[in-house]
C-alpha cells in the first residue's frame, strides 16, 4: 500500500499550514507492508535508536550482572521528562556502578516535566545533567563501558569502542553495514546515525518480533521490549507521544520517538515495524500522522481509536485559551502508478 500523506492545521475553516509525512511499515526482512511516496527517505534516527543502543549491555549479560530492573532498562531507553522519579532512576543506576553524575556527556537541558521545571526555575543552582532526557541512555552507556574493561572518559567521541560498538549494532538491527551507515553528533554528544525509514522500521520490526526462546540477540530485544511496554511512563512520560501510545493500547505496542519529528512503532502481534516522520521536523504533525498509519493498517480497535482521540486531532488554541483549530491527518491511497 503506498499513501500521501499531509498533517493540515486549520484554523477555523481555513488550512493554515501544512506538514508532509513520510512513512514505512516493514516486517523483519525489511519487505514494505506500507510506504509513503519515500519510505526510502534518509533522516537521523535520533533518539528512536536508544533501543538498539541498549541491545550490548543486556546482550552481554552486564544488566543482569548489575541487576536491574526493567524500569531502570526502560529509562535507557528513555527520552524522558525530568520528572523527580526519572531523575531518581538514573541517579539510582549511577550509584549501582559507582559513577556519578558528574561522569554523565549529555549536558543539561530544562525538563518538560512542571514540577521539575518550577523547581529548577526557583533554584538555577540545581541544575544538573541527570535532567537531560537521554541521561538515561548516558547512564547505561557508561555502564556498558564500565563492564568491558574501556575508558569511561570519553565514552561519547565516535572513535570510542563504545560508540564503534553502537554504529555496528545499529547497523545489524536496520540492515545495514557500519560502512555505510552514517553517523553525525546528537544533541545529547554522542553518534546519531542517518538511516533510511524503512531501515528504522525493519529494526522496530525486528524489535517486535524477538521471542524470549530466540538466540541472545532476540532475547536481548525480547527483554528491552518488554520493559518498554510494561513501564511507558518510563520511556517518555506525561506529554509524550510514545507513552500514549503504549499506554492507550494496553501495552500491545512498543513506540519510541526522536528530535526532529520522528516516531517509531512496533507491533509484536504482527511483527510490523513502522517509522514515521514529519519531513519539515515539527512534532505538531506526529500524532495525527501516526493515528492515519494505524487506522490505515487496521492496526487498532474502535476503543484505542477512540482512547487516541485527542492524539488524532489535537486543539489549537489562541492565547486567550479559546479553541480556534485543529490539526489534522489527510491520507491519500495511490495506485502503483501514481507519482
Amino acid at each position: 500500500m503506498r499513501l500521501r500523506i499531509d498533517v493540515v492545521v486549520w484554523r477555523g475553516g481555513i488550512p493554515e499550514s501544512r506538514h508532509r509525512v513520510q512513512a514505512a511499515a516493514c516486517d523483519p526482512e525489511g519487505r514494505i507492508a506500507l510506504g509513503s511516496d519515500q519510505p526510502g527517505l534518509l533522516t537521523t534516527f535520533r533518539s528512536a535508536a536508544k533501543p538498539f543502543q541498549l541491545v550490548p549491555l543486556v546482550e552481554r549479560g552486564h544488566a543482569d550482572r548489575w541487576r536491574f530492573t526493567d524500569e531502570q532498562l526502560a529509562v535507557m531507553a528513555a527520552s524522558h521528562t525530568g520528572s523527580p522519579h526519572h531523575v531518581a532512576l538514573v541517579a539510582g543506576i549511577l550509584e549501582t556502578i559507582g559513577l556519578s553524575e558528574r561522569h554523565l556527556a549529555c549536558g543539561y537541558h530544562d525538563p518538560l516535566d512542571p514540577e521539575s521545571a518550577a523547581l529548577l526555575a526557583a533554584h538555577p543552582e540545581r541544575r544538573r545533567s541527570l535532567y537531560n532526557n537521554c541521561s538515561g541512555k548516558h547512564a547505561g552507556m557508561l555502564c556498558l563501558a564500565l563492564s568491558e574493561g574501556w575508558p569511561v572518559t570519553g565514552y561519547e567521541q565516535p572513535q570510542h569502542p563504545l560508540q564503534q560498538l553502537m554504529r555496528r549494532t545499529v547497523g545489524e538491527m536496520c540492515g545495514v553495514g557500519p560502512e555505510s551507515l552514517l553517523v553525525a553528533v546528537d544533541g545529547c554528544s554522542v553518534s546519531v546515525f542517518g538511516v533510511a525509514l524503512a531501515g528504522m522500521a525493519r529494526a522496530y520490526a525486528r524489535l517486535a518480533a524477538a521471542r524470549a526462546g530466540g538466540d541472545g540477540r532476540e532475547r536481548a530485544l525480547h527483554r528491552i521490549r518488554t520493559a518498554m511496554q510494561a513501564h511507558p511512563r518510563a520511556v517518555g512520560g506525561a506529554g509524550r507521544l510514545s507513552t500514549a501510545v503504549m499506554e492507550r493500547t494496553g501495552g500491545r505496542f512498543v513506540a519510541k520517538g526522536g528530535a526532529e519529528g520522528l516516531e517509531c512503532i512496533g507491533l509484536p502481534d504482527r511483527a510490523l515495524g513502522i517509522a514515521i516522520k514529519a519531513e519539515d521536523g515539527q512534532v505538531r504533525a506526529l500524532g495525527p500522522a501516526v493515528v492515519a498509519v494505524l487506522e490505515q493498517l487496521e492496526a487498532l480497535s474502535p476503543a484505542e481509536i477512540e482512547s487516541l482521540a485527542h492524539e488524532a486531532r489535537p486543539v489549537v488554541r489562541n492565547h486567550a485559551g479559546l479553541e480556534v483549530g485543529t490539526i489534522e491527518a489527510t491520507v491519500q491511497v495511490l495506485s502503483p502508478a501514481a507519482p
